[in-house]
């Protein structure tokens, strides 16, 4: 069973940083395509960025590309989100999810396992 773990999260001010880590649990880390979404109130669940395996491979929703960084470690079981010049529009829930199939997806759909989410704030 595939357990995840947010951390993280809080009160930032609009054009701070945050990162984002979600450690995971599961033997079969390594071979897993990673990915973090977000939902803010009354929104559907959103797209922010998913790497692949080997790290070799990303994708980012067009809101956060050039601004969030996606990285993960194998060694650790973890996988990162460096979110930098954060706005108000960023405020939301971050969720870390775990696909088994080896290749980025942007739909919710396409990934097995969810974490249980960490809360991002960005005041204006």
């Amino acid at each position: 069973q595939v357990q995840l773990v947010e951390s993280g999260g809080g009160l930032v001010q609009a054009g701070g940083s945050l990162r984002l880590s979600c450690a995971a649990s599961g033997r079969t880390f390594y071979t897993s395509t990673m990915g973090w979404f977000r939902q803010a109130p009354g929104k559907e669940r959103e797209f922010v960025a998913g790497i692949s395996p080997g790290g070799s491979s990303t994708d980012y929703g067009d809101s956060v590309r050039g601004r969030f960084t996606i990285s993960r470690d194998n060694a650790k079981t973890s996988v990162y989100l460096q979110m930098d010049s954060l706005k108000p529009d960023d405020t939301a829930v971050y969720y870390c999810a775990w696909r088994k199939v080896n290749r980025v997806v942007r739909s919710t759909t396409g990934y097995d396992y969810w974490g249980q989410g960490t809360q991002v704030t960005v005041s204006s």
